[in-house]
C-alpha cells in the first residue's frame, strides 16, 4: 500500500503538472464517476490528506482516489505511450499537452462540496502526520480514544484514526529506531516515547516525502531500511535474526529485532508501567 509520503509525492507532481490548467479531456471506467461534464473547467488544486488524493475543480466537485495496494498515478505528455495497459486505467484528466492516467485505484469517487464534507473516510482521520507538526496533548487524547481498536503498540501507528499516514515501513522502523517491543500493550507507553515515535516516524516519511528511497537512519550502504523487509538476516545493531511476522487484528506483517526491541517500551526506564491506564491518559 503506498504510504503518506508516496501520496505526498504523488499530488506534489500532479500539482506541478496540472494546477491552474484546463481540463481539455476527462474520462472514467468506474461506474456512476461520470467526468465528461469537467471539461472546460480548472485544475483548481491537488492535495495529499494522509493516504488518500484529491483533485479539485473549479466547478465545486473533487475526486477522490484511494490507491490501497494496487493503484497508481501516473504522468505522460498527451499522446506517449502508457506504460501500464490502458484497460487498467480508472481515470485519465488531459490538460492539452499534459495527461494524468490513474490506475487500478479501488476508491474512485466523484464529490461535491457536501459530500466531500461528509465522506467518512476523510472525516474519521487523525492528524496528519505530513501536514504539520501534532501537539503531545492531541496524540494523547486520540491514543486514549483509539487503544480497545488498536491494543498493540504496533498496532496503534497504522490506525489512521490515531494519526494518519503512517504505513508498515514507516511502524516498523520507527519502533526499532525508538527501540520500542511492537508488542507492547498500547496503553502501557508513556507520553513522551509515544511521542517519539510518531516524531521519528515523521522524519523518516519527511525525508521520502523528497526522495524516491526510504531514508537511512543507519548511514551507507544499498541496503534502505534497518528492519522492514529484512526477515531472517542479521540486525544492524546486534546480529540478531530480524523477525517477520502477521501481527494484531489486521494481520499486517511486522518486522522487529526480538533483541533490540524486547520488553523496550521507549521509556526513561524506571519500573514497568501499569497497563491498565495509560500513563498519557491524564
Amino acid at each position: 500500500m503506498p504510504e503518506g509520503d508516496t501520496i505526498f509525492r504523488t499530488a506534489t507532481t500532479l500539482r506541478r503538472w496540472l494546477a491552474g490548467r484546463e481540463l481539455t479531456a476527462a474520462r472514467s471506467t468506474v461506474a456512476g464517476v461520470e467526468l465528461g461534464a469537467l471539461v472546460g473547467q480548472r485544475v483548481e488544486a491537488v492535495e495529499a490528506r494522509a493516504k488518500h488524493l484529491l483533485v479539485r475543480f473549479s466547478g465545486g466537485a473533487t475526486l477522490h482516489t484511494h490507491m490501497r495496494m494496487t493503484g497508481s498515478w501516473h504522468l505522460y505528455p498527451t499522446g506517449e505511450r502508457w506504460r501500464k495497459p490502458a484497460r487498467q486505467a480508472r481515470v485519465v484528466l488531459e490538460c492539452g499537452e499534459r495527461t494524468a492516467v490513474c490506475f487500478n485505484a479501488p476508491v474512485v469517487e466523484l464529490l461535491d462540496r457536501a459530500a466531500l464534507a461528509a465522506e467518512p473516510s476523510l472525516r474519521r482521520l487523525g492528524p496528519d502526520v505530513l501536514a504539520g507538526e501534532i501537539e503531545p496533548a492531541e496524540l494523547a487524547r486520540r491514543a486514549a480514544a483509539r487503544v480497545g481498536g488498536s491494543p498493540s503498540v504496533g498496532e496503534l501507528l497504522l490506525d489512521q484514526q490515531f494519526v494518519s499516514g503512517i504505513g508498515n515501513i514507516y511502524r516498523c522502523e520507527a519502533l526499532f529506531v525508538c527501540r520500542v517491543d511492537p508488542h507492547l500493550p498500547a496503553a502501557s507507553l508513556e507520553l513522551e516515547a509515544l511521542v517519539r515515535l510518531v516524531t521519528t516516524a515523521t522524519r523518516i516519511m519527511a525525508a521520502n516525502a523528497r526522495s524516491s528511497a526510504v531514508a537511512r537512519d543507519f548511514g551507507g550502504g544499498k541496503e534502505r531500511t534497518w528492519v522492514y523487509g529484512r526477515a531472517g538476516r542479521p540486525c544492524r545493531r546486534c546480529g540478531s535474526a530480524i523477525v517477520g511476522e502477521r501481527h494484531g487484528r489486521d494481520a499486517r506483517y511486522l518486522y522487529w529485532c526480538p533483541r533490540c526491541q524486547r520488553g523496550g517500551s521507549g521509556g526513561a526506564g524506571g519500573e514497568r508501567p501499569d497497563y491498565a491506564r495509560p500513563p498519557w491518559s491524564g
